[in-house]
């Protein structure tokens, strides 16, 4: 199945995965890539480069915004094959290279197996490859200092920990939209909410932070939110923080 490749924006396209999103921010030739999906999803992050007249050639850097087995997926390969640097928050480098591991554990999900939509995710994990670790051997931190990164889409980097320490959103100022990873989500297998909400309680390494880290997306100012689960959000980012927070309480 090919990705769903879909423009949301100038130059902003949201590629829905097998169950997870990226995010592609072109500018002239040049390609900023978020995430990349399952380990399993490669042939579909390189086809969905493909499908906005790019290649893995021209992608200038891979920003992650954490370092999950569905997010991080294709990180390494492009990294290895292609010499693309990987960036993520400096908290989030030694996770990437693996050095320890804040992930949802196969006891957690077995205890929670009879949850409705449990266990066609973990079926769908297995298949995707997603069970295996592939770490990015040389992962780089993006500057800390407040700013936008030299990068197509000047994407912004705000640190957003909870989900993991190193979690971060990319806000996009210049098209008014949020690129939120798993910070804030609008939609997951494992969850009966439809809408902005936060990943169920499981998958979260510190579940109190991830809710205050709400209060920093309602800071930016935004109008459509690119989840890393979920479809696109139209509509204000900031009501759709203060909603997941609200369902959250």
């Amino acid at each position: 199945m090919g990705a769903d490749v879909r423009q949301v924006g100038d130059g902003t396209y949201l590629v829905h995965g097998s169950n997870t999103n990226w995010v592609i921010l072109t500018e002239g030739d040049a390609v900023t890539l978020i995430d990349t999906g399952y380990p399993g999803d490669r042939q579909q992050v390189l086809d969905s480069l493909a499908a906005v007249g790019s290649s893995p050639q021209a992608v200038a850097a891979v920003l992650i915004t954490h370092a999950h087995n569905d997010h991080l997926g294709s990180a390494e390969h492009l990294r290895s094959t292609y010499g693309t640097p990987v960036y993520l928050h400096e908290a989030e480098v030694p996770h990437a290279r693996r050095e320890f591991l804040q992930q949802v554990t196969v006891g957690k999900i077995l205890k929670n197996i009879w949850r409705p939509g449990v266990l066609p995710w973990m079926l769908h994990v297995l298949r995707s490859d997603g069970a295996a670790q592939y770490p990015v051997s040389t992962p780089e931190a993006f500057p800390v200092a407040a700013g936008p990164l030299d990068l197509p889409g000047r994407p912004v980097p705000v640190h957003t920990p909870g989900h993991t320490d190193g979690h971060t959103v990319f806000h996009l100022p210049q098209t008014g939209m949020v690129v939120s990873g798993d910070a804030l989500v609008s939609g997951h297998p494992t969850s009966r909410l439809q809408g902005p909400q936060l990943l169920p309680d499981m998958f979260h390494h510190e579940r109190s932070r991830a809710v205050a880290s709400l209060e920093l997306i309602e800071a930016l100012d935004a109008d459509v939110l690119l989840p890393g689960h979920g479809p696109v959000h139209q509509g204000s980012v900031k009501a759709a923080a203060q909603q997941a927070r609200e369902r959250a309480l």
